[in-house]
């Protein structure tokens, strides 16, 4: 089978679409023919030597995917050959077929096709993480989403919505405004030099946003801290793009609570996974959360999907097809 293998750490030139053995249901794991493996920040991570450290090179790159059941192995009663299925955090899913543990699995419902289904996976839990465990979203909230446009935070968006909030997005262009705005930001600012906080407390009577979702990088950490209220919510998160470096806890202003959060504290367990991934699919059969896969690619280009993603042109979805 076809595959996508990183053969050492560094740039898309690492990058290879190469033959590799045919996968085997070992014990508690299926084996999966792939439609759909979605593409994260945290694939590049891995790629630049961020994680997955202790695997060895070649190492078959991505996390997430959705497809069909080709075999079960022993001890697997959840699933049967034939299944369709959604799984996430299951390192190796840029290929053409995968072994993947059963507890990583969801089955995916009739209504759902698989391109939906693979898209919502990691991106949908981290932003239901996000709005509903690390700061649960209450009516009349103010949220600041950065990166408004981008899959995570247009999902982010959605969800602050359908539990009461009020979002002020933040993206990079004018092009990408009306997408968040489509989403349900109410205000979006367009910015790329960390220069928003003024507008951001200019939109709330001078009072700060109720918590901001930052991912962007140094750049904007500042920013952030000066767009929350007194004792309002730093939600940190993505280190692709760096930290904001050592930080005096004493320095920190009106009484804000920061925290890196990590959206696998959100679904610790097999239970918890499925329960937490059938509000999303529950969402979209409904109406209320709505995909939007920005390009998808041939299996082979995954190189030119990592440089697009990297250049933050891009919005919505990235998806890989075998």
């Amino acid at each position: 089978m076809k595959a996508v293998v990183m053969n050492g750490i560094g740039g898309t030139d690492v990058m290879e679409f190469v033959d590799r053995p045919e996968p085997v249901a070992t014990p508690g794991h299926v084996v999966v023919e792939i439609a759909a493996a979605g593409v994260n920040f945290m694939d590049i991570g891995v790629r630049q030597g961020m994680a997955w450290t202790e695997t060895p090179n070649p190492k078959v790159l991505g996390v997430e995917g959705a497809g069909r059941v080709l075999a079960v192995g022993d001890g697997v009663s959840d699933f049967v050959v034939g299944d369709r299925v959604a799984w996430v955090y299951a390192p190796g899913s840029y290929a053409e077929r995968q072994s993947i543990p059963a507890a990583s699995c969801v089955k995916i419902p009739d209504s759902i096709d698989d391109r939906t289904a693979a898209s919502v996976m990691m991106q949908g839990l981290t932003a239901s993480h996000f709005a509903t465990d690390f700061y649960p979203v209450q009516p009349g909230d103010i949220a600041l989403v950065h990166a408004a446009a981008g899959g995570l935070g247009l999902l982010l968006t959605q969800i602050i919505r359908l539990r009461g909030g009020r979002v002020i997005g933040r993206v990079s262009s004018e092009d990408k405004a009306e997408i968040a705005r489509c989403a349900g930001a109410e205000n979006v600012i367009v910015d790329t030099e960390g220069r928003f906080a003024e507008e951001v407390l200019r939109l709330t009577g001078g009072k700060g946003v109720d918590v901001v979702y930052d991912g962007s990088g140094p750049t904007t950490f500042k920013g952030s801290l000066e767009a929350l209220r007194r004792c309002g919510i730093f939600c940190w998160y993505g280190p692709v793009l760096g930290g904001p470096g050592p930080l005096d806890i004493m320095s920190l202003p009106k009484s804000i609570k920061l925290g890196y959060a990590v959206f696998m504290d959100h679904i610790p367990t097999p239970e918890l996974l499925r329960v937490r991934t059938q509000q999303l699919f529950d969402w979209i059969e409904a109406g209320s959360l709505k995909m939007n896969i920005g390009r998808t690619y041939p299996l082979a280009d995954a190189a030119r999907a990592h440089a697009d993603m990297a250049s933050r042109a891009t919005t919505g979805k990235l998806l890989l097809v075998p």
